[in-house]
């Protein structure tokens, strides 16, 4: 039963689930699983691998996630180029000439969602809604649509609209932004001096009034507004996700396993839920530290029951 599951989302190490991970996932539960290049060699490979996953649970619309951005963030490289076309790709059609964008990018939605479909995705983590900046690091740089916080706000919502049509679910990120980080998250905590009045007219400004059922929080530490604690662990900056962006799904934290993040995994698990995150993502598949994750993992409540039956009459 679905209320059994605990809050979180883990990763798994291989192709297919070991004996060890089986176990694992029976004892724990997870709110879903996310794939990434490592457990997606073909098609059939990776039908087979959610088909065990959703047999596993008895769900056949069980939360499978896959992080596909397009360019160079492709987890399906093992058997399509997904490399031209980036936020970037689409950002400066969208500029240059908007039918041709509406019809390219309308293709390349049906297109990916039928793929995901084909092999049991039901969540893309996209999109990615960071403003990009010519100074900041390049960790955002061509996976964000534009430089204008209007442009990506109209191309987020015409992904959004775009997927859900197409039976597949989306998560907006890194929420509420990204984009002026000057280090990268995977590896260091970012540090934002910009005033909140700035940061709400223009890199919180993307996130606001959109219809994606999932958010993903960016491990950035925001000085004016949370000088201790970067977003993912904020109360501050979560009631703002809440009050003033207006996002009111559920909110997922960026991957735990991050070295920006100081802690352990077990305080890292801890604070992001009292901050306010509905659920907690783990990727890098390593066991022991899911375990701890699963540990400090709450069940899931009402709310996140209530948001994934809307999820589920989507997909």
């Amino acid at each position: 039963m679905i209320k059994k599951r605990k809050a979180f989302i883990c990763g798994i190490k291989g192709k297919k689930l070991s004996q060890k991970e089986i176990l694992f996932l029976k004892k724990y539960k997870p709110w879903g699983i996310i794939l990434f290049s490592r457990n997606i060699h073909s098609i059939k490979q990776t039908q087979r691998l959610t088909n065990q996953i959703k047999i596993l649970f008895k769900d056949r619309k069980y939360p499978i996630l896959v992080d596909e951005e397009g360019g160079r963030v492709s987890r399906l490289r093992n058997f399509i180029d997904n490399s031209k076309f980036s936020a970037e790709y689409f950002g400066e059609l969208f500029k240059k000439d908007k039918k041709k964008f509406n019809l390219y990018f309308n293709i390349y939605i049906k297109q990916f969602s039928y793929l995901l479909n084909l092999l049991g995705i039901n969540i893309n983590t996209v999109p990615n809604l960071d403003l990009r900046r010519k100074f900041s690091h390049k960790v955002v740089g061509d996976r964000s649509y534009s430089s204008d916080p209007k442009e990506i706000s109209k191309i987020g919502d015409i992904c959004i609209n775009g997927f859900h049509k197409s039976g597949i679910c989306t998560v907006i990120k890194h929420i509420p932004g990204h984009g002026l980080a000057k280090v990268d998250s995977h590896n260091k905590l970012p540090v934002v001096n910009h005033s909140f009045n700035y940061l709400m007219k223009n890199d919180f400004l993307t996130f606001k009034k959109k219809k994606s059922l999932f958010a993903m929080t960016g491990h950035v530490l925001f000085n004016d507004i949370d000088e201790y604690n970067c977003a993912t662990h904020s109360k501050k900056v979560i009631q703002i996700i809440r009050n003033k962006i207006n996002f009111n799904n559920i909110i997922i934290s960026d991957d735990l396993s991050m070295k920006s993040l100081k802690h352990s995994i077990s305080i890292n698990t801890k604070k992001a839920f009292t901050a306010g995150c509905n659920l907690v993502l783990h990727c890098n598949g390593n066991l022991n530290e899911m375990v701890k994750v699963a540990i400090n993992s709450p069940y899931i409540n009402k709310f996140i029951i209530k948001k994934t039956s809307e999820f589920k009459d989507i997909i």
